[in-house]
């Protein structure tokens, strides 16, 4: 249940911090490649509206591959306004079906991950709430699709603003969220961080 928690506050600051963005801001690129705002957003709220027979096919349109299948979500609901986006957002603070699982485990990481996906070519950064941040921190090092633990094995993450660390070996240092866009491979954010394994994980992100 504190999961499901966190997930349902992750995504009600979400939808507020959404509802403050021009029309030029809704079109402007993400840290995911070829995603604009409106495109990562349609994203986060294209699996809730789903039962089990829609997710089949959702699956089976896009061969079974998770870059496809969040493609054809994506291309579902991109056309969707601002506004209607937001209002799904708000409508499934609570998250069910897929984004429901492991106790709104998949929800939490993926809507705060794609929340700095966006605020970051904004330049409009926040202070994730530390008990979110941690959460996801450890989801990101275990949820296979990220594939967070491939990019930091053999080293030792530590945590500069907050008491977390995790693994063992050469150490990366700097603030948690940034160690968390680096570890799940977004481009432009492992500069921010040093120590002696810096350069290992900075190899890793393609």
């Amino acid at each position: 249940m504190n999961m499901r928690r966190m997930a349902r506050e992750e995504r009600a600051d979400f939808a507020a911090f959404l509802e403050t963005l021009t029309p030029e801001q809704w079109d402007a690129p993400t840290l995911c490649a070829d995603w604009r705002v409106r495109d990562v957003v349609a994203h986060v709220i294209s699996y809730d509206e789903l039962d089990t027979r829609g997710l089949v096919a959702r699956f089976a349109k896009g061969r079974f591959l998770p870059d496809r299948i969040n493609a054809v979500g994506v291309a579902e609901y991109r056309t969707r306004t601002p506004e209607e986006l937001v209002a799904l957002l708000k409508k499934y603070a609570d998250p069910r079906g897929l984004t429901a699982g492991f106790g709104g485990m998949i929800a939490l990481v993926d809507g705060l991950i794609h929340q700095q996906d966006i605020r970051r070519p904004l330049g409009l950064p926040r202070e994730v709430p530390a008990e979110r941040l941690v959460r996801t921190l450890r989801c990101a090092l275990l949820v296979p699709q990220v594939r967070g633990f491939w990019r930091a094995r053999g080293l030792r993450l530590v945590a500069t603003d907050l008491d977390w660390s995790a693994g063992s070996g050469p150490e990366v240092r700097g603030p948690a969220e940034a160690i968390l866009m680096a570890v799940v491979g977004r481009r432009g954010v492992v500069e921010e961080l040093s120590g002696p394994g810096q350069h290992i994980l900075a190899g890793r992100i393609r």
